[in-house]
């Protein structure tokens, strides 16, 4: 492994997972969602031409699952033109120092998340007493520790556009982490919304083993903006998406979408924020 990247001392496997583990589904002609465990990393491109970008890295130790699943799709030795980053959680980095040694491309993030995924900073410590359900108290458990991707780690381009990805622009969505962004692109609509917002309750152990869909705001022991995690869902609700993939959950459309999106803008407080934790007070302020 190259020496210059590591992952951090508390990088682990994670014995959680859902019934969606495993699956694929092609939410558009270019755009395919898989799930490992219970996040998804997505792969966006035409098959028809391989040229195509990854989005997010999946859980620890699931290099070989996302190695895999995009041979499958663009063939045997392929890889894409770039990783693109959507925030640097460890079930969003997971695997990404050994595909960077595998395929030898570029990745992607937001300036404000670089501090994370170069090792210079941690960030804040999971909160497990924030209202919620059994995944939230084992949230002390999840890698919380920087990785270093050392020069391997670029910035996105400041002027919005996406490497590799031209009809795409990307969005800082703060909140859930200080550089989390997703993805749009106008002529279909299409929203690619990282941790944003979710479709399905990441705090909750039933909800995420059964993939329950309820479209919420980010999980919630790892979000310690609330104030900003609401102004990025109404920015991404202004943008009216006809389809959205999120880092949690199946694929949203049409007026599920709306009608859900909706909903949450006008009831984030109530549907997103918990009723108590450590980083909720900013919010009330």
């Amino acid at each position: 492994m190259d020496q210059e990247m590591h992952y951090g001392s508390d990088y682990k496997m994670l014995p959680v997972t859902s019934i969606g583990s495993g699956i694929g589904i092609q939410v558009l002609p270019d755009v395919f969602s898989y799930t490992i465990q219970v996040v998804n990393f997505m792969l966006v491109g035409s098959p028809e031409t391989k040229d195509f970008v990854v989005i997010d890295a999946g859980m620890p130790e699931s290099a070989e699952e996302i190695i895999s699943v995009t041979e499958e799709r663009f063939g045997e030795g392929s890889k894409p033109k770039a990783i693109i980053l959507t925030h640097g959680h460890f079930d969003h980095v997971g695997a990404i120092i050994e595909l960077i040694n595998h395929w030898n491309v570029p990745v992607y993030a937001h300036e404000f998340e670089l501090p994370f995924l170069t090792g210079q900073k941690s960030y804040p410590n999971p909160d497990p007493t924030v209202e919620g359900g059994l995944l939230a108290k084992m949230s002390p458990l999840y890698p919380n520790e920087p990785i270093d991707l050392g020069t391997h780690i670029e910035k996105l381009p400041s002027d919005g556009t996406v490497p590799h990805l031209h009809e795409f622009r990307w969005i800082h969505t703060p909140g859930h982490t200080p550089g989390h962004i997703s993805l749009f692109r106008e002529r279909d609509r299409a929203l690619l919304a990282g941790d944003a917002f979710v479709n399905v309750k990441q705090d909750s152990l039933y909800k995420v083993l059964t993939q329950e869909q309820e479209i919420s705001g980010p999980p919630r022991y790892l979000t310690t903006d609330w104030k900003a995690a609401k102004q990025s869902v109404e920015k991404l609700a202004a943008l009216k998406p006809v389809v959205a993939v999120t880092g949690h959950g199946l694929p949203l459309s049409g007026d599920e979408l709306t009608a859900g999106l909706d909903k949450l803008v006008r009831e984030f407080d109530r549907i997103s924020v918990p009723d108590y934790g450590k980083y909720v007070e900013k919010h009330q302020n």
